[in-house]
């Protein structure tokens, strides 16, 4: 087995574990307010974490994390969390997830706004009509547009400007040290959820396990996430994200009795197949 194909799988590892989180989330947030749920997965996870960190040597939140980088970073990861959240507890699953497949899109957009990256007229293009496809997504001014279908695309903004500050992020963070400090935004999200939205109420012991299993889906599918990453080469692995929307869908289907229309199924294969093409013609560079 190469190297590539061992890093394809563990993407793909990643990507359903991504969406069980997401499943688990949702389900979870049925039972006490999303706020509630966003603090204690924040906090669970944050704890995993920063035990992983320790068993390394290293401190969970160094100073480090005080940059501007990483502060823009964590309030980014903040908003992305928040917005997603929403969308998870109030749109459908199968829905919301297809909206986020066009973060990397942004993040194409902002690397070449940011960083000076050099974006040909032909990636332009797919960049557009990859922004058409949400837009069939969410069909604003048409007769089934929902104005909650906005908390993904704010939520994919937030995690397209998380993305670009960790790639600015200093090297010597580890993945257990960035961990920690995603999982303890999430935490604040739930907290400044709670503060504004929602009240807190008492954790019933089937919400405190779905909030548990949302918290271990998403540290175990980070690290198959890392090790994705580390294994093969970027431009192959990558495009194996895309694999988190059909898991959404069926799960969507099967837990949550959801069926997608025509446009959404449109839209979803406008948003992949632009990025698929971005992606491979990054792999050829």
């Amino acid at each position: 087995m190469t190297d590539n194909l061992r890093g394809s799988l563990f993407m793909v590892l990643a990507m359903a574990g991504f969406a069980v989180e997401d499943a688990f989330l949702k389900r979870a947030s049925q039972h006490m307010p999303v706020g509630e749920v966003l603090a204690l997965m924040g906090l669970i996870g944050t704890a995993i974490f920063a035990a992983l960190a320790l068993r390394a040597g290293q401190p969970p939140l160094p100073r480090s994390m005080l940059s501007r980088t990483m502060l823009l970073r964590s309030g980014s990861e903040i908003a992305g969390r928040l917005f997603y959240a929403l969308a998870l507890a109030l749109t459908p699953l199968s829905q919301t997830s297809a909206i986020l497949q066009a973060t990397p899109l942004v993040v194409v957009l902002g690397a070449a706004w940011l960083f000076g990256e050099k974006v040909g007229l032909f990636r332009w293009v797919l960049i557009l009509v990859g922004f058409a496809g949400v837009l069939i997504i969410i069909r604003p001014g048409a007769e089934g547009f929902s104005a909650l279908s906005l908390l993904a695309v704010a939520g994919l903004l937030g995690f397209a400007g998380r993305d670009l500050a960790t790639r600015a992020a200093p090297l010597t963070l580890s993945n257990a040290q960035l961990g920690a400090a995603g999982f303890l935004m999430l935490a604040l999200a739930g907290v400044v959820l709670l503060a504004t939205l929602d009240t807190a109420t008492s954790i019933s012991p089937l919400a405190f396990a779905l909030t548990t299993g949302a918290a271990t889906f998403g540290v175990a599918a980070y690290a198959a996430l890392t090790k994705a990453m580390r294994t093969g080469e970027v431009g192959v692995v990558t495009p194996f994200r895309y694999s988190r929307l059909l898991f959404a869908m069926v799960i969507g289907y099967t837990l949550f009795g959801e069926r997608p229309d025509a446009w959404t199924l449109i839209g979803s294969a406008v948003i992949v197949a632009c990025g698929v093409v971005i992606l491979s013609q990054s792999r050829r560079r």
